[in-house]
């Protein structure tokens, strides 16, 4: 291991200089990998089954969905590998300079919810270790693990990219192992997957889950990683092909999402549960269940470490003058509030599905104006220096009206269009003409971008409209 690869990160948002383009694209691929190698996505898989589908068509949705969404996180990967820029300063370029403070928010305080989502598994696996050795479940064990975990990934988010670069290729491949060997015993053993599992459901409310799965686990996990993929491509050569760049983060997202989607659904066939532990304990036992928990350990801190890093990075692109390491720890703790809330939640099923769900309806009217914005109206011609100059001077503006009201137009026709399973997530046309199919995702994207096209001509502040006169 050369010092290089444990030196500190003291980039901040101002673009990565070409000395320090270091990444490679199949690092690219194991930072993805590694992130997505957690029990979060067991859990994803077996929402499915939870929610009353049947197996194979549960299966259908992971990977038809996953096709389409990893694709589209895969393209925001390109705009930070042109640029060097982290993606929510990208976004100044379609919103303006303050006009993407909304954006950064946003994204700051959702990264918040996804800690506590991610630690919510390791605590429950570490208790099922820990319960192998007689010791009891109580609140005070929870506490303590929810400490111990938070710290390590604070500890190695605020180290920065280099460290979790460094983290993702030391541990991905041990972890892998320990996947394959859970797989083939558990497609392996009899009496552990029911493939024959069909759903319950009339044909009305079938279609409706059928979207909602779509939107909550296919196309919507892609999607939910778009906010902060340039933040880690941005520090590939741009001598690397772009092309590249894309498919290595692809496949190092879509591989493990729909591999461990496809695992999580098939168990849950037979144990009826979200619960990685009760999981794990339905097909694994003796030192092998013990082995297997320690080491999906790994999962939720491997994906909790970009979080810590890339929340930080969406306060600074907000305009907080903090530092990031001080942000980092604002971030590890409001984490830890959120933790609790899932912990002691009545339905984790239920709270994750709403979570996905209530993402998603701003993220797809975001992904749609920074994807027209980027690849149609700008064919990837970003002036960088122009995405860091004042509000009063830079040439994206103050607030590219333009950019915020498509994103709002977007944002109601989601809206309109989603079927959560909570009475403010249920639109009005969806749970009217669509008999409760949710295609929320899909309308965001689309009529967000469309509508900042069809805008035309940038509607900048006018401030920004004076100084030029002048």
């Amino acid at each position: 291991m050369s010092d290089s690869e444990l030196r500190a990160d003291v980039h901040s948002i101002e673009p990565i200089p070409d000395a320090d383009r270091d990444s490679t694209g199949p690092q690219q691929m194991w930072i993805w990998a590694g992130a997505n190698i957690a029990p979060v996505n067991w859990a994803l898989g077996a929402l499915g089954i939870i929610l009353k589908l049947g197996l194979w068509e549960t299966i259908a949705v992971i990977v038809i969905g996953n096709l389409v969404g990893c694709a589209i996180f895969a393209a925001f990967t390109v705009m930070g590998h042109k640029t060097g820029v982290n993606q929510m300063v990208l976004s100044r370029s379609a919103f303006g300079v303050r006009g993407a403070y909304l954006p950064s928010i946003l994204m700051f305080l959702m990264t918040l919810c996804w800690i506590g989502v991610n630690t919510y598994f390791p605590v429950k696996i570490a208790v099922a270790i820990l319960g192998q050795f007689g010791v009891p479940d109580t609140w005070l064990i929870e506490i303590v693990i929810i400490t111990l975990v938070m710290v390590l990934q604070v500890g190695i988010g605020v180290y920065g990219f280099y460290a979790i670069r460094t983290f993702e290729k030391y541990t991905v491949p041990v972890t892998i192992a320990i996947m394959v060997l859970m797989s083939f015993l558990a497609w392996t053993r009899p009496g552990v997957v029911n493939w024959s599992l069909a759903s319950t459901l009339p044909p009305g409310a079938h279609l409706a889950m059928i979207t909602l799965l779509m939107t909550a686990i296919g196309v919507g996990w892609g999607i939910s990683w778009v906010t902060w993929a340039s933040d880690y491509s941005r520090f590939v050569p741009r001598s690397v092909p772009s092309s590249s760049v894309f498919w290595y983060s692809y496949v190092g997202m879509f591989v493990p999402t729909v591999w461990l989607a496809i695992l999580g659904a098939t168990i849950a066939s037979t144990t009826l549960d979200t619960d990685p532990a009760k999981m794990v304990s339905a097909v694994f036992g003796g030192p092998v269940s013990i082995l297997v928990l320690l080491m999906v350990l790994h999962g939720p801190i491997a994906t909790n470490i970009l979080n810590v890093y890339s929340a930080a990075l969406a306060a600074l692109s907000a305009g907080l003058n903090l530092s990031r390491v001080a942000l980092a720890s604002i971030v590890g703790a409001a984490g830890y509030a959120v933790t609790l809330y899932f912990i002691f939640a009545p339905s984790f099923a239920k709270a994750f599905d709403n979570w996905m769900i209530s993402l998603l309806l701003w993220m797809s009217p975001w992904a749609g104006v920074v994807l027209a914005d980027f690849f149609l109206k700008r064919k990837g011609q970003i002036d960088i220096a122009e995405l860091y100059r004042s509000p009063e001077t830079s040439a994206y503006g103050d607030i590219n009206w333009s950019g915020i009201i498509a994103f709002l137009a977007g944002l109601i026709a989601g809206w309109s269009v989603e079927d959560g399973l909570v009475g403010a997530l249920q639109g009005p046309v969806s749970t009217g003409l669509l008999a409760g199919a949710d295609l929320s995702w899909l309308f965001g994207i689309v009529v967000s971008g469309a509508v900042y096209l069809g805008l035309g001509s940038r509607v900048t502040s006018a401030s920004v409209v004076a100084s030029k006169a002048g």
